[in-house]
């Protein structure tokens, strides 16, 4: 295969690794598709004035490519037409360019700066993803619209201006960069799914007041980020919108919003304050998980859903009251919230599910209504726990539920029932009257009485729930 060539804009030299220089014939207008696709040893490259259109993939793995010049008269730059030439430090692109494809410079790793011209309206979808090097990149201000990951990956990058004229970020769009501030402009109205995901720099944040909607993950893992606010015309926040901006510390969610999804404030670790509005009508799965600098939270009257593991590791929570609306606990809701001391749990709740209160280790008292039923392992390892008080307009009740841990657990006379909840039967002392006394499982089916326990058998901790009887 020859080391130079002359292109006439016919023949492709696709995958030909020996060629290291091209000439072009008088008249070429058109570098045509896959034109030079991965001549991997080509160095440089002068194309000449004729020239008016690069097309796709025309040198798509020209991975030894350090310069190239590209004449005023071309106008448009195809798909992936330069991607993975991971060589080339610099480009100009001329001001006669009006389109910019999709990919057209993905993983160019060693380019350091770009301008793009007055013409283009549009960054395609990944024009510079992965450009690792990429520090420094001027958008003009007839550009509207940013495309999805466009600058994902982008290392290097800690600073760029979003023109007036943007209606759109696209998904990704910055996800992976090194940005420190950003400032989203009046013309856009909508932040695209993972639109920052992963700028672990990322420290200031404005949004103006024309967004309505923050998409999934939009602020994901931006874990330099102190404070951002929502401006009041935002009406969604998508699931994991802020998962993991562990350095957040505050954040007012504006009235129109109506669900906190499922993640989205998930290991916000220095979360300490946050206001609900009344609008809001559930709480997804883990939105506050591992929120453990967060010591309390008003939950508006309005919620009738609260997912599972919602507060789960809230550490620093102290107390909480649960909205008449509710009707069931999930699993592991409020699982190691260990500084909780009070709770209120209102009539409407039926269900405490699998958990929920696991580890809520400083859980002295709550209230509960006599019907309710409760999952498996509730209030495993509450080892403060030591009352929870049916309702007290309800003074002849007969199951006032009493929860403690117990080594020697000795049952009196006032027992007609005893169900536990974690633990084993075998080592619970039988109550007096054997026969009398059975053990019922939460559906009511009765099982076989009690053991007496030897006194030289092990008694471990056991969580248990009488049922009393008023004398």
């Amino acid at each position: 295969m020859p080391q130079t060539a002359v292109y006439s804009g016919t023949r492709s030299f696709r995958g030909n690794r020996e060629l290291t220089e091209v000439t072009f014939a008088p008249g070429v207008t058109t570098i045509g598709e896959y034109a030079f696709f991965e001549c991997s040893s080509l160095t440089a490259i002068t194309i000449p004035d004729s020239v008016e259109t690069i097309d796709s993939c025309a040198f798509f793995g020209c991975s030894s490519l350090t310069a190239i010049t590209i004449p005023d008269g071309v106008t448009t730059i195809g798909n992936l037409a330069f991607e993975a030439c991971s060589s080339l430090a610099a480009i100009t692109i001329p001001d006669g360019v009006t389109k910019i494809g999709e990919r057209a410079f993905q993983r160019c790793s060693s380019l350091t700066a770009i301008t793009i011209p007055v013409g283009v309206t549009k960054i395609g979808n990944y024009a510079f993803y992965a450009c690792f090097s990429l520090a420094a990149i001027t958008i003009p201000d007839g550009v509207t619209t940013i495309g999805e990951c466009a600058f994902a990956g982008c290392w290097s990058l800690t600073t760029i201006t979003i023109p007036d004229g943007v209606t759109s970020i696209g998904r990704s769009a910055f996800s992976g960069s090194s940005l420190t501030a950003i400032t989203i402009p009046d013309s856009v109205t909508t932040i695209g799914n993972g639109a920052f995901r992963g700028c672990p720099s990322l420290m200031a944040v404005t949004i103006p007041d024309s967004v309505t909607a923050i998409g999934e993950c939009a602020f994901f893992g931006c874990s330099s980020l102190t404070a951002i606010t929502i401006p009041d015309g935002v009406t969604k926040i998508g699931f994991q919108a802020f998962l993991g901006c562990s350095s957040l510390t505050a954040i007012t969610i504006p009235d129109g919003v109506t669900k906190i999804g499922t993640y989205t404030f998930m290991g916000c670790s220095s979360l300490a304050a946050i206001t609900i509005p009344d609008g809001v009508t559930a709480i997804g799965t883990y939105a506050f998980f591992e929120c453990s600098s967060l010591t309390a939270i008003t939950i508006p009257d309005g919620v009738t859903t609260i997912g599972h593991e919602a507060f789960r590791g809230c550490s620093s929570l102290t107390a909480i009251t649960i909205p008449d609306g509710v009707t069931s606990i999930g699993n592991y809701t409020f699982q190691r919230c260990s500084s909780l001391t009070a709770i209120t749990i209102p009539d409407s709740v039926t269900t405490i599910r699998l958990g929920a209160f696991d580890g809520c280790s400083a859980l002295t008292k709550l209230i509960l209504s006599p019907a309710v039923m409760i999952g498996a392992d509730c209030f495993s390892n509450c080892t403060a726990l030591i009352a929870a008080a049916a309702d007290k307009n309800m003074p002849t009740v007969s199951d006032l539920l009493h929860y403690r841990w117990h080594r020697n657990l000795a049952v009196t006379e006032r027992v007609n029932a005893l169900l536990c909840l974690k633990g084993s039967w075998d080592h619970v002392e039988n109550p007096p009257r054997r026969s009398a006394r059975k053990r019922k499982r939460r559906d009511g089916v009765e099982t076989p009485p009690l053991r007496v326990t030897e006194a030289r058998e092990k008694i471990p901790k056991v969580l248990w729930r009488v049922i009393l009887e008023f004398l």
